[in-house]
C-alpha cells in the first residue's frame, strides 16, 4: 500500500502485485474496519482439470472424488507510504490456507461439490500509521465452507467444447478476524466453458460474486465480476499435464480499476494417475487489488476411486465408467458419455468424438464422415490414404512417399511433373504435351520426329539411324565446334569453278542447316586445293570455287549474303599427305567454318 498525506486525510493505495486500501481520517477508519475473507483463490472442483479454473471435470455417476490442496499467499495485504518507496508494515504477510474438497457426479450431467478451507498460517506485523492501528491476525481459523453445483447444458463430457452453468454458496463459517471469513452468505451464479481436442485442454469461466458489502478503511468491498481462464497440454502419454491460467475479480462498482481489481497468473503441472492427480503451481499477482498477493504457491492431491472401487459403489454399472448399465450401450467397455443413446458409455479411445465402434482409426484422431472406411480418420480428401496435413496434393490422389514434397501425389518416377499415368516416357525426364504418345516425353528440338535424348543432332533435322552416334542426323551435313561439316566433297568441273549438279543436294542440306540455325551470323566459305600445279594459280581456283558456293547458297539456298564471305587457300593448309592420291583428294575441298555467332549454339564436340 501507499501512504501520503493531504491536510485532514491519509490515503492509503496499492503497490503492484500487493493488496492495499484506503484510510480517510483516524476516527473514520476506527469506525470502518469490517474485516473480510482476503484470500483471492477460490480452488476449482475436485476432479477438474485446473488449479484455480473451473471446468474439464472427469464426468460419471456416483464417482465421488476427494482432494487436498494447499495454498500459500505472499504479502496479500501491505502498507506503504511516500508512493510505494517507504513500507509502513503488513497487515498480513503470509496467508497458508489448506482446503478439503469434495465433488459427486450425477447421471454424467451434474456435478455436486463442497470446499473447505483451513487458514493454518496467517500472520502480520500489525502495523501502525500516525495513531492508526491495522491488527493483524495469528493462528489458524476455519474458512468459509463453499457449496456448488454444476450442470451441463450442452456438449458431452471430455469432448471438444461443453457449456455449463454453475454455483456456488458460502456459509459464514470463517473467522473474519483472521481475514478467513465474510460473516456472511455469498453466492456465484456463473458460466464455465470447457474442452478437449487431442493433446489440448482448455477452461473458462465468468460469473458475478454476490458478497455482503462492508467497509474496510476507505474501500468499500461488496458484488464482483469473477473470470478465469486456463489451457494446457498432454504429455508422456497423456499423464502430465501442464499450462497456465489466469483469474480474478473486480468489483462492479468500479469496474476494472486498479484498486479494486485482482488478477493473478500461474503455471502448473499435474501427474494424472488412474486414482490420484498430484500437481502443483506457481505464480505472480498481477494487479493491486485487495488479497491480490505478490507470489502465490498451489500443490494439490485428488483421489479418485478406481474403476473396481466404483463397480462396488455402484452394482449397476459393470464397466465402472460412472454409466448405468441401463443406459450403457457399451456395457463391458468403459466410455464416455454421450447424448446419442447408442453410443453412450462406449470407449472413444483419440478423443475425436468418434466412438471406436464406427471409428476406422481408433488410435489416431480424426474426422466424421458417412464412410466406414475413413469415418474418423484424419481427413484425406482425395482419398489416397495420406493424411491432409501431410498431403503435398491433398486434392489429387497420390501414393506415399519419405518426400514431404511429393507425399500423396501421384506416382511420378523420372520427376519431371508428369504424373506415370500420363507419362509416355515414365523413366525419362520430359515436358507436359497435349498429345498423349508425347506426353511427359524429351522435347524434339528439331520437329524431325526423333527425341532430343535419343538424337545424335536435337539442333538439325535428320533421319533415323540405327548409329547412335548419327541417329536423327543430316545424312551429309551437321553442325560441329566451330564448323558446318559436309561429309561429301563438293564436286567441280575440272580446273573450274563450276559446280556439278551432283552436288546441289549437299549444298541444299547446307542451306537447310544455316536455315535452322539464324544464330550462325557469319560463315567462311573456304576453298582449299592440293599441291599439284602452281600455287598462285591453285589459290585463285580455290577462292573462285569458295565464291561459286556463294552464290549458288545465296541464289539457290536463299541465304543472306550477309552471312557468307568466300575466301580461297590454295594449297595452304593441306589436311591430309599430299603424297597420294587419297590424301590429295581429301585436300581438294570446300569448308564451312563458323566465324561469329548471335548466341551460343548447340554443336558437337
Amino acid at each position: 500500500m501507499i501512504l501520503r498525506r493531504t491536510s485532514r486525510h491519509l490515503f492509503l493505495g496499492a503497490l503492484l502485485g500487493c493488496g492495499g486500501v484506503a484510510l480517510l481520517s483516524s476516527n473514520a477508519a476506527a469506525q470502518t474496519q469490517q474485516r473480510f475473507s482476503l484470500d483471492q483463490f477460490d480452488p476449482a472442483v475436485a476432479g477438474d482439470r485446473f488449479f484455480g479454473v473451473e471446468g474439464g471435470g472427469q464426468g460419471g455417476h456416483t464417482a465421488p472424488r476427494v482432494m487436498l490442496l494447499g495454498e500459500y499467499a505472499y504479502r496479500p495485504l501491505v502498507l506503504y507510504r511516500n508512493d510505494g518507496d517507504d513500507t509502513v508494515g503488513p497487515v498480513v504477510s503470509d496467508q497458508l490456507f489448506a482446503h478439503l474438497g469434495v465433488s459427486l457426479g450425477l447421471w454424467d450431467r451434474l456435478t455436486l461439490s463442497l470446499n473447505l478451507p483451513f487458514a493454518l498460517i496467517s500472520t502480520g506485523d500489525s502495523p501502525a500509521v500516525d495513531g492508526l492501528s491495522f491488527a493483524s491476525p495469528s493462528g489458524a481459523a476455519l474458512g468459509d465452507l463453499r457449496l456448488g453445483a454444476r450442470l451441463r447444458l450442452l456438449g458431452d463430457t471430455g469432448g471438444p467444447a461443453e457449456l455449463s452453468l454453475a454455483g456456488s454458496l458460502w456459509l459464514p463459517t470463517g473467522s473474519e478476524d483472521a481475514f478467513a471469513g465474510d460473516g456472511g452468505v455469498r453466492g456465484l451464479p456463473s458460466l464455465v466453458f470447457a474442452g478437449m481436442a487431442g493433446n489440448f485442454v482448455y477452461g473458462a469461466r465468468a460469473g458475478v460474486a454476490l458478497r455482503p458489502e462492508r467497509q474496510f478503511a476507505a474501500t468499500k468491498l461488496g458484488t464482483q465480476v469473477t473470470f478465469g481462464a486456463a489451457a494446457g497440454v498432454l504429455v508422456a502419454d497423456r499423464k502430465v499435464q501442464v499450462g497456465p491460467e489466469v483469474y480474478g475479480t473486480t468489483t462492479t462498482s468500479d469496474l476494472f480499476e486498479r484498486d479494486t481489481t485482482n488478477l493473478e497468473a500461474i503455471v502448473g503441472a499435474k501427474y494424472l494417475a488412474d486414482d490420484w492427480q498430484v500437481g502443483a503451481a506457481v505464480g505472480p499477482g498481477i494487479t493491486r487489488g485487495l488479497g491480490t498477493p505478490t507470489l502465490r504457491a498451489v500443490v494439490a492431491v485428488t483421489w479418485t476411486p478406481s474403476v473396481e472401487k466404483r463397480q462396488e459403489a455402484a452394482p449397476g454399472d459393470k464397466d465402472g465408467d460412472g454409466i448405468f448399465d441401463q443406459d450403457d450401450a457399451c456395457v463391458d467397455e468403459p466410455g464416455i458419455a454421450s447424448s446419442r443413446a447408442e453410443r453412450n458409455g462406449c470407449p472413444d479411445r483419440d478423443n475425436d468424438g468418434v466412438f471406436d465402434k464406427d471409428d476406422a482409426c481408433v488410435d489416431v484422431a480424426g474426422v466424421a464422415t458417412e464412410d466406414p472406411k475413413t469415418n474418423g480418420c484424419p481427413p484425406d480428401k482425395d482419398g489416397d490414404g495420406v493424411p491432409d496435413a501431410v498431403d503435398a496434393c491433398p486434392d489429387v490422389p497420390g501414393v506415399p512417399t519419405e518426400d514431404p514434397k511429393t507425399n500423396g501425389c501421384p506416382a511420378d518416377k523420372d520427376g519431371d511433373g508428369v504424373p506415370d499415368a500420363e507419362d509416355a516416357c515414365v523413366d525419362v525426364p520430359g515436358q507436359r504435351t497435349t498429345d498423349p504418345a508425347t506426353n511427359g516425353c524429351p522435347g524434339d528440338t528439331d520437329g524431325d520426329g526423333i527425341r532430343d535424348d535419343k538424337d545424335a543432332c536435337p539442333r538439325e533435322k535428320g533421319k533415323p539411324n540405327a548409329d547412335p552416334e548419327k541417329n536423327g542426323c543430316p545424312e551429309l551435313v551437321r553442325v560441329i565446334k566451330g564448323e558446318i561439316a559436309i561429309l561429301q566433297q563438293v564436286q567441280f568441273r575440272t580446273n573450274s569453278d563450276v559446280i556439278l549438279p551432283a552436288s546441289d543436294d549437299l549444298l541444299t542440306q547446307v542451306a537447310a542447316v544455316l536455315g535452322e540455325h539464324p544464330e550462325i551470323t557469319e560463315i567462311e566459305v573456304q576453298g582449299h586445293t592440293d599441291n599439284r600445279g602452281n600455287a598462285a594459280y591453285n589459290k585463285a581456283l580455290s577462292k573462285r570455287r569458295a565464291a561459286s558456293v556463294v552464290r549458288w547458297l545465296v541464289t539457290r539456298g536463299k541465304i543472306d549474303a550477309s552471312r557468307l564471305k568466300a575466301e580461297g587457300y590454295g594449297m595452304d593448309q593441306p589436311i591430309a599427305d599430299n603424297d597420294s592420291d587419297e590424301g590429295r583428294q581429301k585436300n581438294r575441298r570446300v569448308q564451312f567454318k563458323i566465324v561469329k555467332t548471335s548466341q551460343p549454339t548447340n554443336v558437337q564436340e
